[in-house]
C-alpha cells in the first residue's frame, strides 16, 4: 500500500459528501499528489459535528524502529508493534 493519492475534487463537494459542519481549511486548491508530510485534508468526528481540517499525511513509523515515517507497506502479515495498540 502506497501512502500517496491525489485529490481531484473541491472542497464543497467533499463537504457535501461527509455532511461537514465546520471547515478548518481555508482555500483547498486540486492537489494532484498528496506526499507523505503534506497538509491534506481530514474528515474528523467531533463532538460539535462532523469536521474537515488539515493535518499532515503519513503514517509514523513503528515504535521500536524510532526511524522516519513510513510511506509504504509491503508486508501486511507482518506483526504489529504491541506498543502502538
Amino acid at each position: 500500500m502506497c501512502s500517496l493519492y491525489s485529490i481531484t475534487t473541491n472542497q464543497a463537494a467533499i463537504a457535501a459528501l461527509f455532511r461537514v459542519v465546520n471547515r478548518y481549511v481555508g482555500n483547498l486548491a486540486p492537489m494532484p499528489g498528496v506526499f507523505p508530510d503534506y497538509p491534506a485534508p481530514v474528515i474528523l468526528n467531533t463532538e460539535a459535528g462532523t469536521e474537515m481540517t488539515l493535518m499532515r499525511w503519513g503514517m509514523p513509523p513503528p515504535l521500536r524502529t524510532g526511524g522516519p515515517p513510513v510511506t509504504n507497506i509491503r508486508n501486511t502479515s507482518s506483526p504489529r508493534d504491541p506498543k502502538s495498540e
